[in-house]
């Protein structure tokens, strides 16, 4: 009998140490379980933060973009306007131009005439005193 079955505390302390063994492998299922969720869990925080970031830098470069953009067009339509003054002045200019010209060419006519005038004034003074000294002998 002694020889045939283990003693019962024997017994007991292997159930004890299958116990305790039990125990620590769920404990440590447990932990390996708990740490996964926190390792997942902080992924996830990870991955939206990363998302947010990415969106924020987006909306950063987007809203610069949209600004040049905007920026662009309004530049643009001012150099539109701008070209559309500057040939409205260089009509304006070309009239300018055409009207001095033609003021040049009136005073030239009117010096022309004035020296006209001037010739035939001493042409008409001439052929008087030469009617007088004629009449006069």
């Amino acid at each position: 009998m002694d020889g045939a079955k283990p003693p019962p505390a024997a017994g007991g302390k292997q159930e004890l140490e299958e116990a305790l063994l039990h125990i620590v492998q769920q404990h440590h299922h447990h932990q390996s379980f708990r740490q996964r969720q926190q390792t997942e869990r902080a992924k996830k925080d990870a991955l939206r933060s990363a998302v947010r970031v990415s969106d924020l830098l987006v909306d950063t470069v987007d809203g610069g973009v949209q600004e040049l953009f905007v920026n662009e067009k309004r530049i643009e339509h001012e150099a539109r306007a701008l070209l559309i003054t500057i040939a409205r002045y260089r009509k304006q200019t070309d009239q300018w131009l055409a009207a001095t010209n033609e003021i040049n060419s009136v005073l030239k006519e009117i010096g022309d005439f004035e020296n006209w005038m001037k010739i035939m004034d001493f042409d008409c003074k001439s052929i008087n005193a030469a009617i007088r000294n004629i009449h006069q002998s």
